[in-house]
């Protein structure tokens, strides 16, 4: 469950991280509210699953998969460059929060 509960902690940790640009440095009222909303939440999510998980690998799965999600989503929704180097880079990420995953005695 604590897998799970992670999961969805870096979903709001994408969202989070997605919804700073439309707020325009925090002048656009709802898209600052989706921010704090959002951040709020993927850190409450994540702490909640620090019971069960070490808190050096639940941190490092959070910010990986927010990273890959909020990279792939850049490039699919703001037009951001996809080169080989992005790509290889993300399947570094996506190969350690695997390993960390695996690695993992809960």
């Amino acid at each position: 469950m604590a897998w799970i509960i992670l999961l969805a902690a870096a979903a709001f940790e994408i969202a989070f991280a997605l919804s700073l640009k439309p707020s325009e440095g925090f002048s656009r009222f709802w898209p600052s509210v989706g921010v704090l909303a959002f951040g709020v939440t993927s850190v409450l999510l994540l702490a909640k699953t620090l019971d069960r998980l070490p808190v050096g690998t639940a941190y490092a799965v959070w910010t990986g998969i927010g990273s890959v999600g909020v990279v792939t989503l850049g490039i699919v929704l703001f037009g951001e460059p996809l080169t080989f180097t992005r790509l290889a880079c993300i399947t570094l990420i996506i190969a350690g929060v695997l390993g960390l995953h695996l690695s993992s005695a809960h």
